[in-house]
């Protein structure tokens, strides 16, 4: 191995270490971010996180000051496209966005370096109120999603501009979606982490239930008795080439943070009234394909929620699953719902930027007829591709009850039913532009 290429996997060495020892990881960071930024770095602590699936975040001292460290990385991300960590693109457009007093951009370097502070994400506010709600709370709450998606809505509005498919393929955008899908470079299909977490795997569910993927990849998908149009393979193979990046261009362009799920969001409380504001820009553009921009937050912040992508282990103490195959049917049971904090995130997301904005791009002659196709797509892709939900073969964090809960909302959100109606049907009315 060159020093060029252990330069450029650098981030990943660190996180393959924090894995299995956080003393050493920690030290490693110590004389890593010391070395790119010329500061002296001492007491590094790295967060035990749930909500850091593909990042490292934690705090160090720096002579009298302390900061908040934050670093994201792919695998192979040397070879995906786009240029990445760009809040001067968010701020300049007016988004609220905390900017950091030291950045690193490099492929297999990159990270940032915040002042710390004493605001909770909004991750942290509103997981106590998936356990203990409170009706005050929850009311503050979803003022504060709704001011902020009425600021990303103006923003989305003012930078819309149509966009070339080169253009929109440059966006960095595409790692969270089709770039997982595929093997870097070459774009071999299926390969990324559709290959490593499901394809030729072996599923486990509740009650001893073991299927192959062979055996369930192909079959008609039923979810607490709504039948859906997409299997699971389909569902992949529209994602596939629906999420092509030269592909998603058709909505034209906007300014976006592009992943904006609620662990890179600030909550700062205040007397009147609380509000929000972004950091980890790693995702950050100005042609951000606009049906593709809120789909990642959209997802992570309501329907990934209670507990059972990022708690897993609360979902098998919480909830009751059942998975079965006959007939040429997957038919998913599960007892698990949004809780009264995500129902009324799910009404803000809806009323305040979903349903305007589409209406917006219709007045334009902008929105594809494929519109719901190209959302739900997204939807799909935000939990199958951030973890790997499957329980058996190659298993990480899930266990069957939860595994079984991941999928069948995944796959309730990857085509409509067939015939009768659900939560993801009803977001679709509920924004659906008249």
């Amino acid at each position: 191995m060159t020093t060029e290429t252990r330069a450029l996997s650098r981030t990943a060495e660190i996180r393959a270490v924090a894995r299995q020892d956080a003393a050493r990881a920690a030290g490693m960071l110590e004389t890593f971010i010391a070395g790119l930024f010329d500061i002296p770095v001492a007491e590094l602590v790295i967060n035990v996180d749930q909500y850091s699936l593909n990042s490292l975040n934690g705090f160090f001292r720096s002579g009298t000051d302390d900061f908040f460290f934050k670093f994201h990385q792919e695998e192979g991300e040397e070879e995906m496209t786009g240029e990445y960590y760009r809040a001067d693109i968010l701020s300049g457009a007016g988004l609220p966005v905390d900017q950091p007093v030291h950045m690193s951009t490099l492929p297999g370097e990159q990270l940032l370096v915040y002042r710390r502070r004493t605001d909770p994400r909004f991750s942290d506010v509103l997981f106590e109120l998936d356990q203990t709600p409170d009706t005050n709370a929850i009311e503050r709450a979803r003022q504060a999603e709704t001011d902020l998606n009425k600021h990303i809505l103006k923003v989305a509005c003012e930078t819309l501009h149509p966009v070339t498919p080169d253009e929109a393929a440059s966006e960095p955008i595409h790692r969270l979606f089709y770039e997982r899908l595929v093997d870097l470079p070459g774009g071999h299909y299926p390969g990324g982490r559709l290959a490593k977490f499901y394809v030729g795997k072996r599923f486990d569910f509740p009650n001893g239930v073991s299927l192959r993927w062979e055996d369930m990849a192909d079959a008609g998908i039923r979810v607490n008795g709504v039948t859906h149009a997409a299997t699971l393979r389909q569902a992949f193979d529209d994602a596939h080439r629906r999420y092509e990046p030269a592909n998603t261009a058709s909505a034209g362009g906007i300014v976006a943070h592009g992943d904006a799920h609620n662990a890179n969001v600030w909550y700062v409380r205040s007397k009147e009234r609380d509000r929000l504001a972004f950091f980890d820009p790693a995702f950050a553009g100005n042609k951000v394909p606009a049906l593709l921009a809120e789909v990642k937050s959209t997802f992570h912040n309501i329907f990934a929620h209670p507990f059972w992508l990022y708690n897993p282990e609360m979902a098998a103490e919480r909830y009751r699953a059942e998975v079965r195959l006959a007939d040429g049917i997957l038919d998913f049971e599960t007892d698990w719902r949004l809780s009264p904090a995500r129902k009324a995130l799910l009404e803000a997301k809806a009323d305040t930027f979903w349903r305007p904005w589409l209406r917006h791009l219709s007045d334009r002659n902008m929105l594809p007829d494929d519109w719901e196709d190209i959302i739900r797509t997204g939807l799909f892709l935000s939990p199958t591709l951030v973890m790997n939900l499957n329980a058996g073969e190659g298993a990480d964090r899930h266990n069957p009850v939860s595994s079984a809960i991941g999928l069948s909302v995944a796959l309730s959100a990857a085509s409509r039913p067939v015939e009768g109606a659900d939560m993801f049907s009803e977001f679709f009315d509920r924004i659906r532009p008249e």
